[in-house]
């Protein structure tokens, strides 16, 4: 396959320590970038040794929550201010004590969205199809199959020496990936 048709390189271990051991070595021979791990379940040390950047989940809750709750304590201001006022009482206007309570639901609604869409863009989600899909061993990766997969989309990726690679670590199988 040329390196135009492969998506990558994947190799399967037969444990979880095969796994981190492979990803920690991997790292100094390829681009970060160009490294994905998969497993059944969390593998401690994993994200660390691929270099895995910061997650983008917390700071978009940030701003969810700090847009939601501003936008409603500014919109329930403006209402009770400038568009409709009310004297209710003899009391202000602009009685922040009775905006609070949407304000904070507001924020927690936010925060929530902004969450859940983060996470759905950085997981590349809605996925119909995936270049892994096509590879028959792949389907045990989430059951008991521990996965190191080297992409292609690297410029300066090179097949031979990548599959050269990958033997060096002694996987069970190296299963190249159709683009």
């Amino acid at each position: 396959m040329t390196n135009d048709s492969l998506y990558g390189l994947l190799a399967e271990f037969n444990s979880a320590e095969r796994l981190l051991d492979a990803a920690q070595r991997a790292r100094d021979a390829f681009a970060p970038a160009a490294l994905e791990a998969y497993s059944p379940f969390p593998v401690e040390g994993l994200a660390e040794a691929l270099r895995q950047k910061r997650d983008p989940i917390p700071p978009a809750m940030l701003l969810g929550a700090l847009f939601g709750g501003v936008g409603m304590f500014a919109l329930e201001w403006y209402a009770s201010v400038f568009n409709y006022p009310i004297n209710v009482g003899g009391r202000p206007n602009g009685s922040w004590q009775a905006f609070l309570p949407p304000a904070i639901e507001m924020t927690v609604l936010f925060a929530v969205l902004f969450g859940v869409l983060t996470m759905l863009i950085s997981n590349g989600l809605p996925r119909v199809f995936h270049p892994l899909f096509a590879v028959p061993a792949f389907e045990r990766a989430s059951g008991d199959g521990f996965f190191l997969l080297v992409r292609a989309d690297d410029p300066h990726f090179d097949a031979q020496r990548a599959r050269d690679f990958l033997e060096s670590l002694t996987p069970l199988t190296i299963s190249e990936v159709a683009a």
